[in-house]
């Protein structure tokens, strides 16, 4: 297949990139792009070069067959460095994504023109690595130094609108991007060209930018390397010479290609990239899905409502009752004017999604729902009530779903007619945010449901993992597993703050007794509370005796930690260590390291246990739940990959 065609309009060359999927920069790509320049560069026909690609997208990046390989040349630092250097003008056209490695062939062309809705970006730091190929060394030098700081650290993608208004682009089309290029090349060629950027100077930033930069950077990183070794080079492109500076990034490039956390981002991303598409459901359609009905307006039902809707789905809310209702939309609205308030939707856009969402407290409105999704008070009989009623008005191919993070979805179902069409769809909280969605299918699940869970994923961008049936599910009953190893070793004398301090140093924004108090301490002690009622063996746990006593998080000002006038920075608490001093030994202290090891061993250990009982499919099943609904630190890989390192 040839990848590269060349094709010539009075005097202007168009070179067409066609490698698809999405023209990544294989090392055949790679000769292509070099053996382009040097034929142009000795066509004297050619004034300037266009360089576009086919199908939907410029080049979106690296060739993803290639990664963890050793690099083969022609290496990409060079290809840029050509086109850069080449004797006539490159004018990179842009639709789609240009990320990455795209976007440094982008920066070697002399002028860059996008599309309106093409995205631009430095992604390396999310796979463990930092741009290979002068990304760090040519960004600064055209957008100045804090600015390619944030864009380089964070990894986070531009539209074409806000890379133009930063000066990494010269031009947005709307209409033909070819055409409009064309001219562009001719209209450049009656004009002093502008220096190549890397013969560009970068204006020293302001004194006490690198430290304030550092702690910035520092602080997000939260332990991956990638972002730090990024500002260091940024900071060398500042201070060395041009290709002082393009060798130091290569070889940290190099570096952190090599290392266990890029290793780590590298299972990640491609466990992302394979989680809608689960094997078993090859060659299954799933139904029509087009508009969905949310029963519940509660915190967790509103989260699911502004999903839906930014997913573009027409939603209907139902509620009890008029009071209930009216407060549902409420919860739908503060979610909106949040978004809208940290600039991530306009005013129109809110004010359209609340006119389009169609709200009542008769289930009748549901008739012609494709999907309708329960989220109402965790309890059972709440729940089977409302398949009830779903079961005389909703039609009979629609599918029914409960959101349900403990029950047991069977029983829910166990008197709906139809049951084919039921499933479990867990939701985290806040739903419009979290991204994992566990699907629970029930054994009557029909295949084309499971589906039609999955295909509901990815309209909403969330990241699906089946799970089977258990208390708590995949995510849920390692969760209970990792607070009761932490009160374990608070029963053996280690102190709250230490586990907590050793398990934040591991990469998670809270360590285990923290994040009890930020969700509420009550909702675990009332499942517990209710499996006692109906018989079971519920040992007590620490944290029952400090609800008994009105402790249930930060909302009544005290859980494991204090929290004095409202604050949200947990203190040490006295009345804890007198409450509890009775269950607690008076050990020596235990290192972060031996902390870290014990819960992280109960979360592998719960884990190998799920997966022999055949609840979740695969490790890596687990390292996503874990990942997007607990976060457990990406570039550790998750759990079960993080103890698989351990043991190796």
């Amino acid at each position: 297949m040839t990848l590269i065609q060349i094709r010539h309009d009075n005097g202007i060359a168009i070179v067409t990139v066609d490698n698809p999927p999405v023209n990544a920069l294989s090392q055949a790509l790679r000769q292509g792009l070099s053996d382009a320049v040097n034929q142009l560069d000795h066509d004297p026909a050619v004034q300037a070069v266009v360089l576009v690609c086919a199908g939907r997208t410029f080049i979106a990046g690296a060739d993803v067959s290639e990664f963890g390989s050793p690099p083969q040349p022609p290496h990409l630092p060079d290809i840029v460095d050509r086109i850069e250097g080449a004797r006539k003008p490159w004018i990179a056209a842009i639709h789609g994504a240009a990320l990455g490695g795209g976007f440094e062939i982008a920066l070697g062309c002399r002028f860059r023109l996008a599309t309106e809705n093409a995205t631009l970006g430095l992604p390396e730091v999310n796979l463990g690595v930092i741009p290979g190929a002068s990304g760090t060394v040519r960004t600064p030098r055209l957008i100045g130094i804090p600015a390619a700081v944030t864009l380089v650290t964070t990894g986070k993608t531009v539209k074409a609108r806000a890379a133009l208004e930063m000066g990494l682009i010269d031009a947005v089309t709307s209409s033909d991007l070819l055409e409009n290029a064309i001219q562009f090349a001719r209209d450049a060629l009656t004009r002093p060209l502008p220096q190549p950027i890397s013969q560009r100077p970068i204006a020293a930033p302001e004194p006490g930018f690198w430290q304030e930069a550092d702690a910035r950077v520092r602080k997000s990183a939260k332990g991956a390397d990638a972002p730090l070794r990024a500002l260091d080079c940024l900071r060398r492109a500042c201070d060395a010479p041009f290709y002082e500076a393009l060798a130091f990034e290569r070889q940290t490039f190099l570096e952190l290609r090599a290392s266990p956390q890029a290793a780590a981002l590298r299972h990640v991303f491609f466990a992302e990239r394979a989680a809608p598409r689960p094997a078993h459901l090859k060659g299954i359609s799933p139904l029509p899905l087009k508009k969905v009905g949310v029963i519940g307006g509660g915190t967790m039902g509103a989260g699911i409502v502004a999903a839906c809707q930014g997913a573009g789905l027409a939603v209907t809310l139902v509620e009890r009752d008029d009071d209930a209702l009216a407060q549902g939309v409420a919860n739908v609205a503060r979610i909106h004017d949040g978004a809208v308030k940290r600039g991530r939707m306009t005013q129109a856009v809110r004010d359209a999604h609340l006119d389009a969402l169609t709200a009542s407290s008769d289930y009748a409105a549901l008739a012609q729902a494709d999907l309708l999704i329960e989220a109402v008070f965790e309890k059972q009989d709440v729940k089977r009530d409302v398949f009830a009623k779903l079961a005389r008005h909703a039609r009979a191919d629609a599918v029914l779903a409960t959101n349900t993070s403990y029950l047991d979805p069977r029983e829910i179902a166990a008197d709906l007619p139809h049951p084919e069409r039921f499933i479990g769809l867990h939701f985290f909280s806040p739903a419009n945010v979290m991204r994992l969605l566990e699907i629970v299918p029930i054994p009557q699940t029909a295949p084309e449901t499971l589906a039609t869970g999955f295909e509901f994923a990815q309209r909403l961008g969330k990241i699906p993992v089946q799970s089977g049936i258990c208390d708590g599910f995949i995510g849920n009953r390692i969760l209970k597993r990792t607070r009761a190893e932490a009160e374990a070793l608070l029963r053996q004398g280690v102190p709250i703050a230490a586990i907590d301090a050793a398990m934040r140093g591991h990469g998670l924004a809270m360590g285990p007794f923290e994040a009890q108090d930020l969700g509420g301490l009550d909702i675990a002690y009332l499942q517990r509370e209710g499996a006692r009622a109906q018989g079971h063996d519920v040992p007590e746990t620490l944290g029952d005796i400090l609800v008994r006593a009105g402790r249930k998080g930060q909302k009544t000002g005290g859980g494991w930690y204090d929290y004095p006038d409202g604050s949200r920075q947990p203190k040490p608490s006295d009345t804890v260590a007198a409450l509890l001093a009775p269950h607690v030994a008076r050990n020596p202290a235990m290192d972060a390291g031996e902390i870290v090891a014990r819960i992280t061993n109960a979360i592998a250990a719960e884990g190998h246990a799920i997966l022999n009982e055949g609840i979740a499919a695969s490790a890596t099943d687990i390292d996503l739940v874990k990942i997007h609904g607990y976060g457990y630190p990406r570039w550790r890989g998750g759990p079960m990959f993080y103890a698989r390192g351990k043991s190796d």
